[in-house]
């Protein structure tokens, strides 16, 4: 029977991965994430893949800092407001 960390980090991981579902989504927190804390986007973009993927479990600091990054209303493309006409 899984534990309640398991159940947890299961329904952690549903919940991201809907979010980082629409397209370009994931990039876009890889290049937030690189810009943060260093590195390249396709390192972190890898990561995440991989942390979805469930080939690679994150650290307890890792799932707070995607959880927040995620969390940000501002940065979700559903806040983002559509630019104005040109003309």
């Amino acid at each position: 029977m899984p534990t309640s960390a398991h159940r947890h980090f299961a329904n952690w991981l549903r919940r991201t991965r809907r979010q980082l579902a629409p397209s370009g989504r994931l990039s876009e927190a890889a290049l937030i994430l690189s810009q943060r804390e260093g590195g390249t986007p396709e390192w972190h973009a890898e990561r995440l893949r991989a942390i979805l993927d469930e080939k690679l479990v994150p650290s307890l600091d890792e799932l707070t800092t995607i959880d927040r990054l995620l969390a940000r209303p501002g940065n979700s493309p559903a806040n983002i407001a559509e630019p104005p006409p040109l003309l």
